[in-house]
């Protein structure tokens, strides 16, 4: 009976063991708090652990392992398996993906945002420019067309944003500069301590963002159709964190990425902007229109130079720049 007792506790301590080293937790870098913008990734990390029986975990931070503007070079050491940054923080280290951050593309819908950006994402010098980082795309983090909230008397015109200190990353930064806007590039967290300390008077947001991060609580007006741009912000993997996965456990995990994705859109469509209205409208803040006319104007002296430049720098870089342009503008044209 002795015997048979120590062997039943031998297998017993064999299992454990099978099932802790079968266990997988990957650390997820993200910033801010939970809101739209983090969504799918909380998704991800829901149908993951679903789809193995807990075996697989997402162990979400919000600012506890990185900043965000460092979140990629976190990838590259592998100090996390995955994580979300946003192009426009630091374009010269992916170069590629900033094609989706040009000023004017015309993009309509967040459902397109999400097409545009997994056709680059599978572009192979696209796959290339994120290996240098050890780093693999997986998903976007897709958002509508930004507009400012500011602070002070509303804008009539855009002339009146000449000398205006603007929060505003990327290609909406550049383009902003166009019309005479002082673009600044801050992090997401640190927009509404510029405000209150007069840094910058206005901030260019998605509306998610404009409410999560509190620039509607001091703003007196925004721009309801001013629409330059907007950023692109992956979720990526560390490649090697990747590549060790167990077969199961990296289908569970790619296999969901659809599903977060249309859980992210609909939860943006259906909460986020039915709230962005009464908000603004709670609060009192102004809203600023502009003609037909100022708007085609803005797009004549920022959309145009500005993929030429980009065009001409990253050709510069060894990347086939033109191709990808052709990409996003193509595949823009074909849903016209």
């Amino acid at each position: 009976m002795r015997k048979y007792l120590n062997r039943a506790a031998v297998a017993a301590l064999s299992l454990a063991f099978v099932s802790e080293a079968a266990a997988t937790e990957w650390n997820v870098s993200l910033w801010g708090k939970r809101r739209a913008f983090t969504e799918h990734v909380e998704k991800l990390a829901e149908l993951v652990s679903e789809k193995t029986d807990g075996e697989f975990t997402l162990n979400i931070s919000y600012g506890g392992l990185s900043k965000n503007k460092e979140n990629l070079d976190g990838i590259s050491i592998g100090a996390f398996e995955m994580a979300q940054f946003c192009a426009g923080y630091h374009r010269d280290k992916n170069p590629s993906i900033t094609v989706l951050e040009l000023p004017f593309l015309g993009v309509s819908s967040l459902e397109q945002e999400v097409e545009l950006s997994m056709a680059v994402y599978q572009h192979p010098a696209v796959q290339k420019d994120l290996a240098r980082w050890n780093a693999t795309l997986l998903m976007p983090s897709p958002l509508p067309q930004y507009n400012l909230v500011g602070l002070g008397e509303a804008p009539k015109d855009l002339g009146d944003f000449v000398g205006l200190n603007v929060r505003a990353t990327g290609g909406i930064g550049a383009a902003m500069a166009t019309i005479g806007a002082v673009p600044t590039s801050m992090s997401a967290s640190e927009v509404r301590q510029a405000m209150d300390s007069g840094i910058v008077k206005a901030v260019a947001f998605a509306p998610h963002a404009h409410m999560s991060f509190g620039t509607i609580e001091n703003g007196t007006w925004w721009t309801t159709n001013l629409n330059p741009g907007t950023v692109n912000c992956p979720v990526v993997a560390n490649t090697d964190a990747l590549n060790d996965l167990p077969e199961d456990h990296r289908a569970a995990l790619l296999g969901s990425i659809d599903e977060a994705l249309d859980h992210y859109v609909d939860n943006y469509t259906s909460n986020t902007m039915v709230a962005w209205g009464p908000a603004l409208e709670e609060r009192g803040i102004a809203k600023v229109d502009f003609s037909d006319v100022e708007i085609e104007a803005f797009k004549a002296v920022a959309a145009a130079p500005a993929a030429e430049a980009w065009i001409e720098q990253n050709s510069a870089r060894g990347l086939p720049a033109q191709e990808l342009y052709d990409l996003v503008t193509g595949l823009i044209s074909e849903a016209q």
